[in-house]
């Protein structure tokens, strides 16, 4: 054949710069021969080596039979650090080895998966016509194998939220698994006591975690931080007063019930509504914690949205006027035609009220707030 044959070695981890010094490319059989010999006497299991040998046999063989026009075999070396950095520096010099030796085909001689990796630069520089993998010692299929293993278990260990997931969980899982045995043999009596309590905990932060990946807690939590820190603590401090308010309730049901109606009622539904009417002042107590948490930080902020917060605010009390109202209404504690349920009653409708002006009144104050941050968005653009 009329055409000129490349025999590309390739070693894309750049065995031979880090081991035994040489720098590609190397060209010419002398100058691959002499950097096979350096590799093989820093590190005598390196299978770069003996691709660069085959190479040069191929070279041999090539030469002897005369199929081609002219042949030459080169080596071209990446970098330690594989992938985008280690294929710049290897179609580098292909570009330079082309230049000195412009060939009209080339035959790869890799030593596994890896390597075979560069096959598209190569092509997009200059036909490949065959090609040769080396295999020393390892099987091809287990190499091949290790390479996809360690390709993926990379992947995962550079994305922090695979790496908990395949990582973490099960890592925490042993851990508490191994504390629990050690804890047995020092103590075997508590052995169901440990496993339960273990057994619990996997449970809890399995379940946890993906109660949290499914309803995205974690990111409604993360833009909480992000929004604002008081805005996170006063809605962190209402929910521990509701909390208390109806444990409180909770443990004290009986007695609450008795000065409430002279007696505890049997059925469910009326204990459920009673219940709902004693929880009220700390359900309105905890709510007016966290709105005020709210007007604060939208007040630091310069937010224009305060008006909506403080509107809110206001009608909180026309809030446990009504729950107060309907919940004694349903178990009969108050009657329709009583005068105090129509006083309470227009209580509620005037704080509406009072609730819409402010509202109405504070959205006309605030305006200047956006336009000043839209002043600066611009400015920032």
């Amino acid at each position: 054949m009329k055409i000129k044959v490349l025999i590309l070695c390739i070693d894309r981890d750049d065995d031979f710069g880090s081991k035994a010094g040489v720098k590609g490319p190397v060209i010419g059989r002398k100058a691959c021969v002499d950097a096979a010999l350096k590799l093989s006497l820093a590190d005598p299991e390196d299978s770069d080596a003996n691709v660069v040998y085959a190479g040069v046999k191929l070279y041999d063989d090539l030469k002897e039979n005369k199929e081609f026009e002219d042949v030459e075999v080169a080596l071209i070396t990446g970098h330690p650090d594989v992938g985008v950095k280690s294929d710049l520096e290897l179609n580098r010099q292909l570009e330079e080895v082309l230049k000195k030796f412009p060939a009209d085909g080339v035959i790869p001689v890799t030593d596994g998966a890896e390597d075979e990796q560069v096959f598209p630069i190569i092509t997009s520089r200059i036909p490949i016509i065959s090609s040769r993998r080396v295999v020393v010692k390892q099987s091809e299929s287990i190499e091949t194998t290790y390479y996809m293993i360690y390709r993926y278990l990379k992947e995962i260990l550079s994305d922090p939220e695979a790496a908990k997931i395949v990582f973490g969980i099960p890592g925490l899982i042993v851990l508490l698994y191994g504390i629990a045995k050690l804890i047995s043999i020092k103590y075997p009596e508590s052995v169901n006591i440990v496993s339960s309590t273990v057994a619990g905990t996997i449970l809890l932060i399995v379940g946890g975690y993906a109660f949290m990946k499914g309803f995205k807690v974690h990111i409604a939590l993360r833009e909480s931080i992000s929004k604002g820190l008081i805005t996170l603590i006063s809605i962190v401090a209402g929910l521990f007063i509701i909390f208390a308010g109806a444990v409180n309730v909770y443990f004290t049901f009986g007695t609450l019930a008795e000065s409430k109606m002279g007696l505890i009622p049997v059925t469910p539904l009326i204990q459920g509504i009673l219940y709902i009417n004693l929880i009220n002042t700390p359900l309105i107590l905890g709510l007016g914690v966290m709105i005020s948490g709210r007007i604060l930080q939208a007040y630091l902020k310069k937010d224009p949205h305060i008006w909506y917060y403080t509107a809110g605010l206001v009608m909180l009390p026309a809030l446990w006027i009504t729950i107060d109202l309907t919940t004694s209404y349903a178990i009969a504690i108050v009657s329709p035609s009583l005068l105090v349920f129509f006083k309470k009653f227009m209580i509620a409708v005037l704080d509406v009220a009072l609730g819409t002006l402010i509202s109405v009144y504070l959205r006309e104050k605030v305006k200047g707030w956006e336009k000043v941050e839209i002043g600066k968005s611009v400015e920032g653009v």
